[in-house]
């Protein structure tokens, strides 16, 4: 039985580094030998195209270099189940996650790879006011258990970047960076990219968003008109705030354009000539550029009026097609019928088709009436400055075509905003998109005047003092005010926290050697429960934290059975020889009746054998019913 030690690939997130090094030995394969790669072969590769020069394009700051490792860094941590603070936690696919956004990041990356649909983030703005994660990365679990109050220390989280520092915009760059590279490796190959900024930083976020997903696969810059208020101490008030949105590979879009598209509301559409295609609306029959085989003259049969294209235009369509509209009755020359040729486009086909989105949107709710909004949904305002739910439901419409199977994920969760929207826009349509938050739970201070509201709201209902409680009542609070017509819908979700691993690493307390041995014979920590240990392993091994489960009792013991028995646990405290072929038994009976696959994995706790001879027994006997991969943890 192979133990998976803290040295296994398993024990630690997925790298970018090993993931980046497989990428090149497909691309490349005679530049990569034993996980390695031949830099001398990989520059003949790539020949002129390599820059080698010391003086390049790009954005450059102090940090960037140590952000970029940063991201590459591997993540020991785990995510610990709490199904107490869940809603329907059974039955959900939705995910609330509690901790540093980064560290979350890189553990979802074995289970979450090119599955994301929609990352939409609203990060600090940097504005001198916001808080922004500090640029020391040493220990991203250290500096969360100590924010939450569970390790002594300074290095506080948080600290308020003012525009008086002289890394200003270095701190915020240092911070954001990272995370975005890492955010990348989820989105599918036909996933994008929303992200919400100021003008604080939003030329400098361009260059990092083009570097890290490519400039090619810029999608545009959508302008919402964030505020109708006029600022009169302002030199020029500003009313817009910018939603830069990026595809993992835009090529995608360009071959299925339906794909990127919002949804067609109907309106301005009417059957004035009670045509039996039904409700219909104009649209010009001219485009840019002239094409010569398009140039040809319409005459408007009810005026004899003679219309060409305008200069540097053409017709849509060539002469032949054109007739065959004609003779179709969808070629009208006006409402009534006195002016210059347009086609009919029926609401039937606009629905199929869809809406091209503009840069410019001032039709969705502006931040003050967000901020009512929640404050109605809450009894209290205790969010700053909350996006509407009707702005980022439009990002999910146009980023998610297909309402099942998208998952979307906002790790700077803040007001939950996003898990409303994805909800909202799930019941209108009967979608099935799923939702991942993470919130560090930023801690809420009775005696700051900005945070007073927000502290004492989180003491009314009896939650603790951090930002991340009030993301989940808002949540819990939007479901509950649902009717009975939404009883089919998702509206649930898993709260889960990070931590460090639920196994112990090799650290000696050097004044006190012999103790900190016999504390290393149990190598699962203190206060661990079976299924802190399940999820871990859901983590490590790539599964969904929401994949299907089974579970049963053999021989005393609980066995968990994930996606159809591909993977069997038993995290039993203690095995007895004696129960070993019941245990056993009961197993390769399961397996039988689930018909589960192959290569099915059978992991254990390796403390829990009551001695070798059992631990060997339970390995001898699966593999004598050809269960070959068994493991301890």
């Amino acid at each position: 039985m192979k133990r998976i030690t803290k040295e296994d690939p398993e024990s630690r997130s997925r790298g970018l580094v090993a993931a980046n090094i497989a990428e090149l030995a497909r691309l490349f394969p005679d530049a990569v030998a034993e996980g390695k790669v031949d830099f001398d072969t990989l520059r003949e590769l790539l020949g002129d195209a390599l820059d080698t020069g010391d003086e390049r394009y790009g954005l450059s700051w102090h940090g960037k270099h140590r952000a970029r490792r940063l991201a590459l860094t591997p993540s020991t941590g785990t995510l610990r189940p709490c199904p107490e603070e869940s809603v329907e936690w059974d039955s959900t696919q939705n995910l609330m996650i509690e901790g540093e956004n980064l560290e979350v990041l890189k553990l979802l990356q074995r289970s979450y790879t090119n599955k994301v649909k929609l990352i939409y983030i609203d990060p600090p703005y940097n504005t001198g006011k916001d808080f922004v994660y500090r640029d020391n990365y040493v220990d991203g679990i250290k500096n969360y258990l100590q924010i939450t109050g569970q390790l002594d220390g300074n290095g506080d989280k948080f600290f308020t970047n003012t525009d008086a520092s002289g890394r200003f915009h270095t701190n915020w760059l240092n911070m954001i960076y990272p995370r975005l590279k890492v955010a990348r490796t989820l989105l599918r190959n036909d996933g994008i990219l929303v992200m919400s900024i100021s003008d604080a930083e939003v030329h400098h976020l361009r260059q990092v968003l083009d570097e890290l997903y490519g400039s090619d696969n810029f999608m545009g810059c959508v302008m919402w008109n964030s505020t109708k208020s006029v600022t009169n101490t302002a030199l020029i008030s500003v009313s817009h705030t910018y939603n830069l949105i990026y595809a993992r590979n835009r090529d995608y879009f360009v071959s299925n354009r339906p794909a990127f598209r919002l949804a067609e509301s109907g309106n301005g559409f009417a059957n004035p000539d009670k045509d039996e295609r039904g409700p219909w609306k104009p649209d010009p029959f001219q485009v840019g550029g002239e094409r010569p085989n398009q140039m040809y003259p319409i005459k408007n049969p009810t005026t004899g009026e003679v219309y060409r294209p305008n200069p540097g235009s053409s017709w849509k369509n060539e002469l032949k097609v054109f007739e065959k509209l004609l003779a179709d009755n969808r070629i009208v020359f006006g409402t009534k019928g006195q002016a210059g040729p347009q086609r009919k486009r029926f609401l039937s086909e606009a629905l199929d088709r869809g809406r091209v989105a503009k840069t410019w949107w001032d039709d969705v709710d502006t931040t003050t009436n967000a901020t009512r909004a929640a404050k109605e949904l809450m009894g209290e305002n205790v969010f700053d400055n909350p996006k509407p739910v009707s702005l980022i439901e439009r990002f999910v419409q146009l980023g998610t075509h297909n309402p099942s199977e998208s998952i979307v994920i906002d790790f700077f969760a803040g007001s939950g905003t996003t898990a409303q929207a994805v909800m909202q826009r799930n019941l209108l349509d009967q979608g099935s998109r799923r939702y991942i938050l993470v919130q560090l739970p930023e801690p809420l201070d009775l005696k700051n005047k900005e945070q007073k509201i927000a502290a004492k709201y989180c003491e009314s209902i009896g939650r603790p003092q951090n930002l991340a409680e009030l993301t989940k009542e808002r949540i819990r609070r939007f479901r509950a005010r649902q009717d009975a017509a939404s009883k089919d819908a998702d509206l649930g979700f898993r709260v889960f926290k990070l931590d460090s691993s639920n196994v112990r690493t090799w650290e000696p307390d050097e004044k006190d050697l012999e103790q900190s041995l016999l504390d290393y014979v149990e190598h699962i920590k203190p206060n661990r429960s079976e299924d802190d240990l399940f999820y871990e392993l859901l983590l490590k091994l790539g599964y969904d934290l929401c994949a299907p489960l089974e579970r049963r009792e053999i021989a005393g013991k609980r066995v968990n059975a994930v996606a159809g028995g591909a993977l069997v646990t038993c995290l039993a405290e203690s095995i007895r020889a004696s129960e070993v072929d019941e245990l056993t038994s009961g197993i390769v009976a399961w397996r039988d009746e689930m018909d589960a696959t192959e290569d099915l994995a059978v992991i254990f706790r390796d403390s829990a054998f009551e001695d070798d001879v059992a631990k060997a027994n339970v390995t001898e006997i699966l593999r004598q019913y050809g269960i070959k991969d068994v493991r301890s943890l």
